[in-house]
């Protein structure tokens, strides 16, 4: 939906719309013999203006996903006065240099591909005396334009990670290639599910 639809939501219809997305969620979940309270629904903000966030906040969102660190900041100012605060998560690709940002703006990283980026996130969240959970991002396809380790690269990294204090492993993810068809991503998380 284009943002500017987006902008004129109601508190009332983003509600009836997370329920809409919830129900989905709760039968996919008993589909797959799984709790629907055990999967987070992550409302992606990127590129949408804080006043659409503070609508889905009110209409009971409590996680929202940014992938440009310079408009998360910008947009976390914003919003700070949310109570409590929203879960913050970075989804996008985050070069090391962008730790330091990301460290005191986020409170998962979906996307950590490397040792050195791992380590500067830890150092980064150290110094501000918190903890960060992360997910680390394997290439399971070998796409060349896609981000990620190679599942090869992913038990060096996975031992290494451990060993950092401000860094809580929250999980693998990864990104299939584009198909208009979800069935054909469905082996690639199969492949995950594996290495997992």
């Amino acid at each position: 939906m284009p943002a500017s639809e987006n902008m004129a939501l109601t508190s009332r219809q983003a509600a009836a719309r997370l329920r809409e997305i919830r129900d989905r969620m709760a039968a996919a979940a008993r589909k797959s013999g799984r709790e629907a309270a055990e999967i987070t629904l992550l409302g992606v903000s990127k590129t949408f203006p804080a006043a659409s966030v503070r609508t889905y906040f009110s209409a009971g969102l409590a996680d929202f996903g940014e992938n440009y660190v310079q408009e998360a900041k910008d947009k976390l100012a914003e919003l700070s006065d949310l109570a409590p605060a929203p879960a913050w998560h970075f989804i996008g690709h985050l070069q090391t240099n962008k730790a330091k940002y990301a460290a005191r703006l986020f409170d998962v990283v979906h996307s950590v591909d490397n040792l050195e980026l791992a380590v500067e996130l830890d150092r980064r969240a150290q110094s501000r005396g918190r903890a960060i959970s992360v997910y680390l991002q394997v290439n399971v396809s070998g796409e060349a334009a896609k981000s990620g380790l190679a599942p090869s690269d992913l038990p060096r990294l996975l031992e290494e990670t451990e060993k950092l204090p401000n860094l809580r492993l929250a999980g693998l993810m990864t990104m299939p290639p584009y198909d208009p068809d979800p069935e054909a991503s469905r082996p690639f998380f199969q492949a995950l599910r594996e290495l997992r």
